[in-house]
């Protein structure tokens, strides 16, 4: 990319769900922030799809060159962004390979299946020099920013216990197909990488650094049908039966660094829930409390007596985080893919200043590190330090 040309030419590899999340935030960029120091363009796009629903999102979001190899993609000269949101297991040789060649880098959690590969991406950022954003969206919901905002002023005294919750169905039914996310060749963990390492950021970026854990893990279907090739977990199986490798179910004991407990839950098997992400934090003087299916709202516990005291709704308003970009006035409500807007520009702002901006490959480290570490407290039943 050169200085004078504010185009950013971006490569998007897996054009699944979240590799069409971030085509569209990349597309709406400028539309929100009309002051973005650079334009996406997306110039290619990298999948090994067969049937015709990958050529019709090509064609509805405009790339401009398709392949089936990644390797083809980033090392092309017309490309200054590598998107990586294909499956875990192809994480680590893509950003690696990215970075190599000069890009930078919008990876997606778990950044490598786990922090021995995620160490391998932040080395080669380091010695390429370019810039890496890690998919923790939930950093950017303005409701987030105002409880750390909020404590950060510490209008809830100080922070005695917090609890963090991420609790799905995604994997409740016990047909559903035996995909590449219930092996660890392929995942590298269960329910720890893919939603405990989004609640442990949370619970870092709101509250403080973790120190300590005891965790306990759980497959509850330990025995999936066979997928067919290509298969999501969504999706039914129908073959033989084979084994789960990973975990259905975490639940831990936290320690963080500023003398805190704190309690970490996480499923992706639990009847009756969707999207259940959320955190509490009770301090000596009051209390916060956010729910995911509420986004846009921030329970507060502010400014009364130490017992009594209640809950109000406070909505995001502008001011609040990035709201203002999004919307006129509080209780307008924004969505999931607005937060991928937001890393975007984010992103963004860091390649145009060199000076990172938002969660970088350097965060992700740190949730692969506290999901290493939730491993060995699991299978060794101790207290683990990070």
């Amino acid at each position: 990319m050169r200085s004078s040309d504010r185009r950013l030419r971006v490569g998007i590899v897996g054009l699944g769900w979240m590799g069409q999340v971030h085509a569209r935030a990349l597309t709406r960029l400028t539309q929100h922030y009309t002051d973005s120091p650079l334009t996406p363009r997306l110039v290619a796009v990298a999948d090994t799809a067969t049937d015709d629903r990958l050529q019709r999102a090509v064609t509805a979001y405009g790339f401009e060159h398709l392949v089936s190899d990644w390797r083809d993609l980033v090392t092309r000269d017309d490309i200054d962004l590598v998107c990586v949101t294909g499956p875990n297991f192809i994480h680590r040789d893509v950003a690696v390979a990215a970075a190599n060649a000069g890009k930078h880098l919008w990876v997606e959690k778990p950044a490598g299946r786990d922090s021995a590969e995620t160490r391998e991406i932040v080395d080669a950022v380091e010695a390429a020099g370019v810039q890496a954003a890690a998919g923790f969206n939930y950093r950017n919901v303005p409701a987030v920013e105002l409880a750390r905002d909020l404590i950060r002023a510490g209008r809830i005294g100080t922070v005695e216990h917090t609890t963090v919750r991420f609790i799905s169905d995604y994997a409740a039914h016990p047909d559903g197909a035996l995909s590449w996310r219930f092996q660890n060749e392929f995942a590298g963990s269960g329910v720890l990488g893919d939603l405990v390492s989004h609640a442990a950021d949370l619970a870092r970026y709101v509250v403080a650094d973790i120190a300590e854990l005891v965790v306990d893990r759980s497959t509850f279907i330990q025995q999936r049908p066979e997928a067919r090739p290509g298969a999501m977990h969504y999706e039914r199986g129908s073959g033989a039966m084979g084994d789960v490798e990973n975990e259905d179910y975490v639940n831990a004991l936290l320690r963080f660094a500023d003398g805190s407990r704190g309690i970490l839950e996480s499923s992706r098997s639990a009847v009756g829930e969707q999207n259940r992400y959320g955190i509490e934090v009770h301090g000596t003087t009051g209390a916060l409390s956010w729910d995911f299916r509420r986004m846009n709202e921030l329970q507060v516990c502010l400014d009364q007596d130490y017992q009594n005291a209640f809950f109000t709704t406070r909505y995001a308003a502008p001011g609040d985080g990035e709201l203002a970009a999004f919307q006129p006035g509080a209780n307008n409500p924004m969505g999931f893919d607005d937060l991928k807007v937001i890393e975007a520009r984010r992103l963004v702002e860091s390649i145009a200043t060199g000076a990172p901006v938002g969660a970088t490959i350097s965060d992700a480290l740190v949730a692969a590190a506290t999901v290493d570490a939730m491993i060995v407290s699991a299978d060794e039943r101790r207290w683990v330090s990070l």
